[in-house]
């Protein structure tokens, strides 16, 4: 019997699932991307790229593609993505599992500054510096922009698309990253404050080593709420256990 898995990507995780389910002959597995990168890392494997129209769109595909199993490996800060599927998951009767990498952990050495949201982040920044290293993607920049007494140096996958005011430099680069480059990235501009949210892994984890090797502080802004969830795993491995005895769909 061949099982029919929509695999929600974009991040490591999805993409490491991907492949170790591409090749199982029982298995059929399509991964769908949001769109929102101009040139995403793909998955190996069957790729869809796009929206669904929400939750009822979501469901209608899942229904039309005869989808078995629903892996939700988004963006720990792709809450809307995570609502939608779960609402589609219970309507259809397809089960749902989510797979989300930890966040970080402040350890020795860490000046961590934790906020709810960008805008709070935005507020803090001034208090504590002037030149700031601001990642928390494209999308967010905007909350930012209003802070014109200091200096914004902002990290993006793709260019920016809102009018920038001069305190704003542009710097277009993705993860992995490595210490040693952040470090002197840090140190080569000046920062005295650093902006993420908390996305977890390894891909961006660098420049919270960097941070605490030249003492600065970090803001990093919290994950959004947690949600209760059908099923929960934290680990590609765990999934792929989960898979072998997930329940039939209703």
């Amino acid at each position: 019997m061949t099982t029919r898995v929509l695999l929600l990507g974009g991040t490591a995780e999805a993409r490491e699932l991907a492949a170790a389910l591409v090749d199982r002959p029982d298995t059929i597995v399509v991964s769908s991307l949001a769109g929102r990168v101009a040139d995403p890392r793909l998955p190996v494997g069957e790729v869809r790229i796009g929206g669904f129209g929400g939750p009822a769109g979501l469901a209608r595909w899942l229904d039309t593609h005869r989808i078995d199993v629903l892996v939700d490996a988004t963006h720990p800060y792709a809450a809307r993505m995570r609502s939608s599927a779960v609402r589609a998951a219970g309507e259809t009767g397809v089960p749902y599992l989510r797979l989300e990498r930890p966040g970080w952990t402040e350890g020795p050495g860490d000046r961590w500054h934790r906020v709810p949201d960008l805008d709070a982040a935005a507020e803090l920044v001034p208090r504590l510096g002037r030149r700031a290293f601001v990642t928390t993607g494209r999308q967010g920049l905007a909350a930012f922009l209003h802070l014109t007494g200091a200096h914004l140096l902002v990290r993006v996958v793709d260019e920016p698309t809102i009018p920038l005011p001069e305190n704003v430099t542009v710097l277009r680069d993705r993860g992995p990253y490595r210490v040693t480059a952040e470090r002197e990235l840090l140190t080569a501009h000046r920062i005295d404050v650093l902006v993420s949210k908390d996305s977890g892994g390894t891909y961006t984890m660098a420049k919270l080593d960097a941070a605490r090797d030249l003492g600065l502080p970090v803001v990093l802004v919290d994950r959004p709420a947690p949600v209760a969830l059908p099923a929960t795993v934290t680990e590609v491995a765990a999934a792929l256990a989960w898979l072998e005895t997930a329940p039939p769909r209703r």
